[in-house]
């Protein structure tokens, strides 16, 4: 059975910085495209990049981020290396949350040229991405 795949749209300035920075820089497959809209395949996930004018940074990492989860430490690890070695730019640098705890992770933010934040995580439990309902901590919040 196959499991469905998530689809976000999100707003870009341009397509062709959209291209150099989710294709180029992450790994992106490109999909369908028109002068407003590209179809990225995020790691099995669709993302929808549309243009929009004026687009205002927000202000911190919340409420607005996507990203992606990775299963193990050596993923994330090498998606960091890519990350870097892209010379992608980082809103915060790697970083472990919530250490010693059920909850700990680690973590990591980019930003794209158009003020979007993306996150990258492994949890160290992997229990905790939807439970370990008995601790309130969610984010720096």
């Amino acid at each position: 059975m196959n499991p469905p795949i998530f689809h976000l749209a999100f707003p870009v300035g341009d397509i062709p910085q959209t291209k150099l920075f989710y294709i180029e820089g992450l790994g992106c497959m490109p999909g369908r495209e028109t002068p407003r809209s590209l179809i990225l395949n995020f790691y099995e996930h669709q993302l929808v990049a549309h243009v929009t004018p004026d687009m205002q940074p927000q202000k911190g990492i919340y409420p607005r981020h996507f990203g992606l989860i990775f299963a193990t430490e050596s993923q994330w690890q090498e998606f960091y290396r890519r990350a870097k070695k892209q010379d992608l730019p980082f809103y915060q640098e790697a970083k472990l949350r919530f250490p010693d705890s059920p909850l700990e992770h680690q973590t990591f933010f980019l930003i794209d040229p158009f003020h979007n934040l993306l996150e990258f995580k492994f949890y160290a439990h992997p229990e905790a991405v939807f439970g370990c309902h008995e601790y309130a901590q969610i984010g720096d919040h």
